[in-house]
Formats: structure tokens, C-alpha cells, sequence
């Protein structure tokens, strides 16, 4: 598959080069940088001196197989407004302008409509805060089950606010503290309530409460919501969902963080309290939030196993 990355010097550009020039069915023609053209791309991502040779480049055409758009939120619109010959080839967009499946894109959540992305020709990559909770959340909403107000308290490591420099993302700030942005009012909750009212028309109301970290990578959901049976009945319910789904994973006991840094996994693990069903759900926002994700729906857009280039190390320690 030839690939062309749009917006390459991000850190989610980042984490894409180095799941594909390591993926056997993956061929970079070219990694579209602005601001970096010309210029080797370890000059930008640094670990990958000695990986790869590639350049970034201005170069835009469409003898390609693939494209990822990985640009800031609101520029692949304009990107596909400015270049609509584009649309001939298969989009994967890690951005937030084609969530709501306009204009022919799919949702690309494969542990929700792994067929239609299969079919899909132009997919909108989940945002990383919506895939853990989504992920969370899944098996209750199929089986009918969200009754009630369903709350989250979620932390996300530092690279999910990018790359730009910012108040809250510079590490003396960061460093040692802890803070809560967007309560009640965070983007990823709109697609967040499509994903859950497609089953049976549910429509919970989500009360999520998200967090910055110190460290570097990583989102913890903690999701609960009333449940009225048991933790046995929780964990069937849970394993039989996800039993066909690869990189989703139910836990028999706590989960945290550092299991999946790194790798394209969901870890989750459940207990019931008093009447509440509490999922946490551990994801790395940059893999399985973001890039990982990306080419997890390439893969299945292109008939491969969707776990094709994803066998990726957690850090472990």
C-alpha cells in the first residue's frame, strides 16, 4: 500500500511513521510537512534516526493508495476543500471534522462497525478520551443496559494536548500538578453520545470530567453507571463483547496505565459497588487513541488482519 501522511511533524504524524515504516504491506511515498520541508524527519522525531531516510517533503499527489490526515482539528475540511481530487483515494482523518459521518466518512471505531469500515472508503478516526469511554461502555449499551446517568473521571497524559506551546501544557506547570479542563463540555462527548444512542436509541446523559496528568502518555477512564447485576454477570457480559476484537481485553484484576503505553491495546476491568457497574478503561493516546487506531482501520479497509504492524511492546516498567 503506497501512503502519503499529511501534517507529518505532529505527534500524532509521529507515532504514524513509526507503526508504518515498520508495517510489511506499507510503502511511505511522502510525509507533507509546511513547516518542515525538506528536512530529514528524525530532525523532527529524533528517535527515528537510523529507522528511516525519509524527508519531509511539499509534495501533494494522489498516486497513492492511502492517505492520513493528520493536521490540526478544522484543517482537514479545508485540506479536502483545497484538494478535492484527493477524495478518490482512501482517507483515514485523525481529526475531529468528520466525526458526525458527513460527507461519506465512516466512523472508525472496528469494536463497533468493523464491517462497515471494511467497506468504508473514507474513515474518521475516534478521538482519544472518546475511545476509552466508548470502549467502556459498549457492552452495557448493546445489551440495553444504560438506564442512568452514566459518569466519567478520566485523565490523559500530556501529549494529548500536542504539540503548540500552551499556559497548561509547558512542564513546569504540568510537572507535579494535576487539573481539571472542560468539565461537562469536552468535543469528544458528541461523538460519545452518537456512538452510544446507535444502540436501541439510548441516550444517557454522560457526565465527564476530564483530566491532565504529569506524565507523558496514556488515558485512565473511570466509567459507572447503575448496574443491576452481578460482577460474575458484568465480566461475561464484558469477555463475550470483546472475545473477537484483538486489541480489547478484560482484565480479572486492576489494570493501569503502563500495560498499555505503547501498544494498540484496550485494557479493561470492572467492579460492582452498591448497585454500580465501575469500568475502567486504559488505553496509550497516541497508539490506540490515535495513530494505532489509524492503522488498524487501514488494515481493514485493505482486507488485511487488522492486527498487520500493531504487534507493539508495551514499556512495561
Amino acid at each position: 500500500m503506497k501512503i502519503g501522511i499529511i501534517g507529518g511533524a505532529g505527534y500524532t504524524g509521529g507515532e504514524l511513521l513509526r507503526i508504518l515504516i515498520h508495517h510489511p504491506e506499507a510503502e511511505i511515498v511522502y510525509v507533507n510537512s509546511k513547516s518542515q520541508a525538506g528536512k530529514p524527519v528524525y530532525n523532527t522525531h529524533t528517535d527515528l534516526l537510523g529507522d528511516t531516510d525519509l524527508r519531509f517533503s511539499d509534495d501533494l499527489h494522489t498516486n497513492v493508495d492511502v492517505i492520513f490526515l493528520c493536521s490540526g482539528h478544522g484543517e482537514s475540511k479545508k485540506f479536502l476543500a483545497a484538494n478535492p481530487e484527493f477524495k478518490s483515494v482512501k482517507i483515514v482523518d485523525l481529526s475531529t471534522d468528520y466525526r458526525d459521518q458527513s460527507e461519506g466518512f465512516v466512523y472508525g471505531l472496528a469494536e463497533l462497525q468493523r464491517d462497515k469500515i471494511r467497506q468504508a472508503n473514507h474513515i474518521a478516526n475516534p478521538g482519544c478520551f472518546a475511545t476509552s469511554i466508548e470502549l467502556a461502555l459498549l457492552p452495557l449499551a448493546q445489551a440495553g443496559l444504560i438506564h442512568d446517568d452514566v459518569h466519567v473521571s478520566a485523565v490523559t497524559g500530556s501529549t494529548g494536548a500536542g504539540q503548540s506551546l500552551s499556559p497548561t501544557g509547558h512542564f513546569s506547570w504540568r510537572s507535579n500538578n494535576i487539573s481539571i479542563y472542560k468539565a461537562f463540555t469536552h468535543q469528544h462527548l458528541t461523538e460519545i453520545g452518537m456512538v452510544i444512542s446507535s444502540f436501541n436509541g439510548a441516550n444517557p446523559t454522560v457526565n465527564f470530567i476530564p483530566y491532565r496528568g504529569t506524565f507523558t502518555r496514556g488515558i485512565m477512564a473511570n466509567v459507572y453507571t447503575k448496574f443491576s447485576g452481578t460482577l460474575a454477570e458484568a465480566k461475561e457480559l464484558y469477555k463475550n463483547y470483546y472475545q473477537s476484537h484483538p486489541f480489547t481485553h478484560v482484565s480479572d484484576v486492576a489494570v493501569d496505565v503502563k500495560q498499555v503505553v505503547n501498544t494498540n491495546k484496550c485494557l479493561i476491568s470492572l467492579e460492582v459497588q452498591d448497585g454500580n457497574l465501575l469500568i475502567t478503561s486504559i488505553i496509550d493516546n497516541l497508539t490506540k487513541g490515535a495513530s494505532g487506531q489509524a492503522v488498524q482501520n487501514m488494515n481493514l479497509m485493505f482486507g488485511l488482519d487488522e492486527k498487520t504492524g500493531l504487534g507493539l511492546k508495551s514499556v512495561g516498567m
